[in-house]
């Protein structure tokens, strides 16, 4: 929902670090695949509830993210090879955020985690099912140009994800609370995108 905003307020901070990386010749994928191994620390980082330590790590992976799409583009390396690494990672990185939550504290974050991971493999699948038939009949990304594969909107984007890993790592004693909150987002988003991925494409192919 706040990405068409979000990401057009980035994109110049994001290319001046690209440029950095770009002289130092320093690879897209390289930073992806960096971003990913810090970001996957978080995992026992949150498991050994070292909530600070696990908020940085999460915030410099999503930085990362951001990064390697923009050295990509600076550098004419932009590919379905690339974008398809980035993403895969980052459905990874997700899951083993919550993951470390629910290993914190089982007995209290178990259920929730499971809740949320549900909702993620919603939010997930309709975004990738949906890009896969975008590509097939070259359906444009109008507000989301700079994305590797066809950004489907919904309630909750990369930048509502993030916003709600940094409010659990701030708040880890409500995460149960806050998480339900968030799946229930994510649900929400899981069946708009369904509708609206369905009748986008009925309509392309009428057409």
């Amino acid at each position: 929902m706040l990405d068409r905003w979000t990401m057009p307020l980035t994109q110049r901070p994001l290319r001046r670090i690209a440029k950095t990386l770009l002289n130092k010749h320093i690879t897209p994928d390289q930073v992806t695949l960096s971003a990913f191994v810090l970001g996957i620390t978080a995992l026992p980082l949150l498991a050994w509830e070292q909530y600070g330590f696990a908020l940085l790590v999460i915030v410099l992976n999503r930085l990362g993210d951001g990064v390697d799409g923009a050295l990509a583009r600076l550098a004419g390396r932009s590919s379905d090879a690339g974008g398809f690494l980035d993403i895969g990672l980052d459905f990874v990185f997700y899951a083993a955020v919550v993951l470390g939550f629910a290993l914190a504290n089982p007995s209290q974050n178990a259920l929730a985690a499971a809740l949320l991971l549900f909702a993620f493999i919603g939010t997930g699948t309709s975004f990738l099912a949906f890009a896969i038939a975008a590509k097939q009949q070259a359906i444009e990304r109008a507000h989301f140009p700079n994305k590797a594969f066809y950004y489907l909107e919904g309630l909750t984007e990369g930048t509502e994800t993030v916003l709600a890993l940094v409010v659990f790592c701030l708040f880890p004693e409500h995460f149960p609370i806050l998480a339900i909150l968030f799946s229930i987002a994510c649900l929400i988003t899981t069946a708009t995108r369904l509708w609206g991925g369905y009748w986008t494409l009925r309509r392309h192919e009428a057409g």
